[in-house]
């Protein structure tokens, strides 16, 4: 399997994930060019991608949603509650809605031998869901824009080979930063995203001696580091009541403007 971010942050995100037979990208929250130059850059192109999965309809997932369904047809995953808000939304364009396939949080479905399930996710859009994807005894997962996690959450992230996880903002940045009272609040609320300390403490309950990589995802720039996020979330594994610290696990962090390394298992 494979897996790969073209692109993460508060201002656009496209990851690719796949396997030998199967290429999808998750979300497509970057200009149309971008993607073409991310995946090509890794040795793909955008029109050898077999789905878009998409978890939201905010326009950092979506931004170059039209752009690739207009010029490449292909086919888009997304919850039934999604597909509206984005058939709404008049920035993306034009889209052929015969392309849309409506999926179901908790339902899995495949494309090509890779076994997607999508995962519900606590976030201020219309049916955002995350994705877990697996092939064989493989499986990986992207989870990002969460404001909490549960138990629920925390058992469908068991045994996974690699996960790239949000790892928004340092709380303290966030209160004494720029931003209004109001996006602070939403940010920091439950159906906001992760602070880089949640993030380390949900990881700390789904590590496993198998795990292979993390990566830190979704970095808000305006408050957080990619450093900071790295020292923080590498600590509060460490903290944890876990028989693992910060230092046994490879993290990565995904850049907003870079193509990261891709990752094959």
């Amino acid at each position: 399997m494979e897996l790969c971010s073209i692109a993460s942050g508060s201002s656009g995100n496209c990851i690719y994930a796949g396997t030998d037979d199967c290429h999808v990208l998750i979300d497509a929250g970057i200009s149309g060019k971008r993607i073409e130059a991310g995946l090509n850059e890794i040795g793909y192109k955008t029109s050898e991608m077999d789905g878009i999965l998409i978890t939201h309809e905010h326009m950092d997932h979506i931004k170059g949603l039209g752009v690739v369904a207009r010029r490449h047809g292909i086919p888009m995953y997304a919850t039934k509650g999604t597909i509206d808000a984005i058939m709404e939304n008049r920035s993306v364009g034009e889209i052929d809605g015969s392309l849309f396939r409506v999926i179901r949080p908790e339902v899995p479905f495949r494309i090509g031998d890779m076994t997607v399930q999508p995962i519900s996710t606590s976030h201020d859009a219309a049916d955002p869901v995350a994705y877990v994807m697996r092939r064989e005894q493989k499986s990986m997962a992207v989870i990002t824009d969460l404001g909490k996690y549960d138990d629920y959450i925390v058992d469908k992230l068991q045994g996974l080979d690699v996960l790239l996880l949000e790892a928004n903002h340092d709380v303290h940045m966030l209160q004494v930063g720029v931003y209004p009272y109001y996006l602070k609040q939403r940010i920091l609320g439950e159906k906001g995203h992760l602070s880089n300390e949640l993030s380390g403490q949900l990881l700390s309950r789904v590590l496993h001696d198998r795990f292979r990589k993390v990566v830190l995802g979704h970095l808000r720039k305006e408050n957080n580091y990619p450093q900071l996020a790295y020292e923080s979330v590498k600590m509060e594994i460490t903290m944890a009541d876990v028989p693992y610290k910060g230092s046994d696990f490879p993290v990565e962090v995904a850049r907003r403007d870079e193509v990261s390394e891709l990752i094959s298992f």
